[in-house]
């Protein structure tokens, strides 16, 4: 029996309750010597304190979405299949336009509590040598035949740890309030992607390279990004991707989008650390060298070339926030931190409600850019988000790329 979803509850629930019955119908039936029935005794209050622990396990485990199976439950999920060493690019040596496409087939997934829409598949990464489910999201423009050549904006998903890829849509119920937003145009028709990032049990990979171990970083931003490009309509362009994290998805979020501006433009962080000790089980948290490489922060500083990102950063007080304002404080142009201060403590309920702000936010940083470079603002021809429209504008990007980012498409020459 799967561990979430209802049919594990409702029989953990039954359990509980027969529990609390048993002793009340047998306990002075217990025959035998005293021993036998106490000790009888002592096991039927066992077996009532733990269905209830189990229940409230269960509660809990499918509000925050934590683990997703028995071996995530266990430690025994280990989705590495090979670490071998791909240098400092994640690469191996390896350009992402000479790998062949991969194709993958998508299911539905079935489960009321993640909301319609929601598709599944299981990815085996090329260049990580990572394997694991991806689940994907689809904005509601994306069928609309007014948007049939258009290429979209793609949003990366990251949860904590321990955390399962599902809480996106479930626990953070992202498409479900998202979904009316992109009708209305309030928020840009964002692709979602939300991939496994527990992969090594009860490890916190710390969303790193670490040769011999785990490839994490390169199944999040090569693998994972190279199958949604070859499977949807996605734009193929940092300035078309974000990446955002809740907790120690959130310490990945920032560091993906410092260490690859070639792969992200934006990124956010809710309630998110800089250095990685502050997750105890992170394997960047055990070597000094892997904790100095994989602080934000230290990237930030030490970057040769100030990165052309732009992220936000929300948190209460050292929960977040105050990281941020480091984070801001050592940025130089053209990066940029924005930080807002957040109230609710670190817990789902607190990034639940930050979902759609943030989500605001994210579709006035894609408007911001495309006035900059022209997108929105010359002539061009197109499809808003309600429907089809115009704009003027020369736009720059080679060829012609139709992109939906803000409140119309354009078409780029």
């Amino acid at each position: 029996m799967s561990l979430t979803g209802t049919p594990f509850f409702v029989t953990a629930a039954v359990l509980a309750v027969i529990a609390v019955l048993l002793p009340l119908a047998l306990w002075s039936r217990v025959r035998g010597p005293a021993v036998l029935r106490g000790a009888m005794r002592l096991g039927m209050v066992a077996f009532a304190q733990l269905t209830a622990i189990v229940v409230v396990f269960v509660a809990v485990n499918n509000v925050n979405g934590l683990y997703d199976s028995w071996d995530d439950l266990l430690g025994t999920g280990d989705h590495v299949d090979t670490a071998i060493d791909l240098g400092p690019d994640g690469m191996g040596g390896k350009r992402v336009a000479d790998l062949p496409k991969v194709k993958q087939t998508f299911t539905p997934v079935n489960d009321a509590d993640m909301g319609p829409g929601v598709r599944r598949t299981t990815l085996k990464g090329r260049v990580s040598g990572v394997r694991g489910e991806v689940y994907v999201w689809l904005p509601p423009q994306y069928d609309d035949p007014a948007y049939k050549d258009t290429k979209f904006p793609v949003v990366e998903l990251l949860s904590g740890f321990p955390g399962s890829p599902t809480s996106w849509f479930g626990s953070m119920r992202a498409g479900r309030q998202l979904e009316p937003l992109m009708r209305s145009g309030e928020v840009a028709p964002f692709i979602l992607v939300a991939p496994r990032t527990t992969l090594l049990g009860h490890t916190d990979t710390g969303c790193a390279n670490i040769p011999g171990t785990v490839n994490a970083d390169s199944w999040l931003s090569v693998d994972v990004r190279k199958m949604v490009m070859d499977n949807f309509r996605a734009a193929d362009k940092a300035d078309g991707w974000a990446v955002v994290g809740y907790s120690a998805g959130a310490h990945c979020a920032t560091k993906l989008t410092i260490g690859h501006p070639d792969r992200y433009r934006y990124g956010i962080s809710m309630s998110g650390y800089n250095d990685p000790a502050d997750e105890p089980t992170s394997l960047t948290a055990k070597d000094p060298a892997l904790r100095h490489a994989n602080n934000p922060l230290t990237m930030l500083r030490t970057a040769p070339v100030a990165p052309r990102v732009t992220l936000l950063v929300t948190g209460d007080g050292v929960d977040g926030y105050q990281q941020g304002v480091a984070l801001r404080d050592a940025a130089e142009a053209p990066t940029r931190i924005d930080v807002r201060q957040v109230y609710g403590g670190h817990r789902i309920s607190t990034w639940v409600r930050e979902v759609p702000s943030a989500f605001r936010w994210l579709t006035e940083q894609f408007r911001l850019q495309e006035t900059a470079t022209g997108g929105i603002g010359g002539t061009g021809t197109g499809a808003g988000p309600t429907g089809p429209g115009t704009g003027t504008g020369t736009g720059t990007g080679p060829g012609t790329e139709r992109y939906v980012g803000g409140t119309l498409t354009v078409t780029r020459r």
